[in-house]
């Protein structure tokens, strides 16, 4: 999460420098030039997805979204290549690891006698490296069928939320034995439109996304199973995804104009 958190943060500070300086966004065409493919370019992604789950991941969330960006390096052929990654969060958790210190009647007790609000919250991330290429149609340069293949690391778990922190059993190493934390390697594919017009404030994604996760548990104990949560996984998601793209060409080795 933390390091999800860093990226966001360099590519927004890279997009504001960048912003401080007028550029052009699409170049005009080199008389010199023996083609007039478009120039190479680094291509910022901010995005926001929907997700449905499958597999393991369906018995323990629900729905889910997604939040994140990336960073592609488009070659002159419309092919790129990336990092890419997404925070997770989602309110349907449907295994109650808390079931342990419920009462009879579901009700948590807390450090004051009194009944707990707590609630229980989908999180994680998805972090990755992906390679794909804009297959254009209708004269276009750089508008048309986006197709992504890639791979990184998927992680979720359950938040055991607890605003008003009346619980002791589930702070500090207690809280570990609640939280079911899942990870491990993730294949993940996209299949949608990109387009990338000639005035930088029309520049937008669309599409279908998919995720394949291969995980198992990362804590060594589970109150609710009384035992480590052992064997592996498939993790799936499937949904939709739609971003805004800001794209900043490049053309000569090592020089960005602006």
């Amino acid at each position: 999460m933390r390091i999800l958190l860093f990226l966001l943060l360099f590519f927004w500070a890279a997009t504001e420098n960048l912003f401080a300086q007028k550029f052009p966004e699409h170049n005009e065409p080199d008389k010199n030039a023996k083609t007039n493919a478009p120039d190479p370019a680094i291509l910022v992604h901010l995005g926001y997805g929907f997700h449905f789950p499958g597999g393991d991941l369906a018995d323990r969330f629900g729905n889910a979204g997604t939040l994140g960006g990336g960073v592609d390096f488009i070659f002159k052929n419309n092919f790129f290549a990336g990092i890419d990654g997404h925070y997770l969060y989602g309110t349907n958790v449907k295994e109650d690891p808390l079931e342990p210190i419920r009462t009879d009647s579901g009700f948590i007790i807390g450090n004051d006698l009194g009944i707990a609000s707590v609630v229980l919250r989908e999180r994680g991330y998805y972090l990755g490296g992906q390679v794909g290429k804009i297959f254009t149609f209708g004269g276009q340069k750089r508008a048309g069928l986006r197709v992504t293949v890639g791979g990184g690391w998927l992680l979720h778990k359950i938040r055991v939320q607890d605003d008003a922190r009346s619980l002791t059993q589930i702070t500090g190493d207690y809280g570990k034995g609640y939280d079911r934390l899942t990870s491990g390697i993730a294949l993940n594919e996209f299949l949608g439109y990109q387009f990338l017009g000639k005035s930088r404030t029309v520049n937008f994604f669309a599409g279908f996304e998919f995720n394949q996760g291969f995980t198992k548990s990362r804590r060594d104990w589970d109150f609710l199973a009384k035992k480590k949560l052992s064997g592996n996984r498939v993790d799936l998601r499937y949904g939709f995804r739609v971003g805004w793209t800001v794209p900043f060409y490049l053309r000569k080795a090592a020089q960005i104009y602006y």
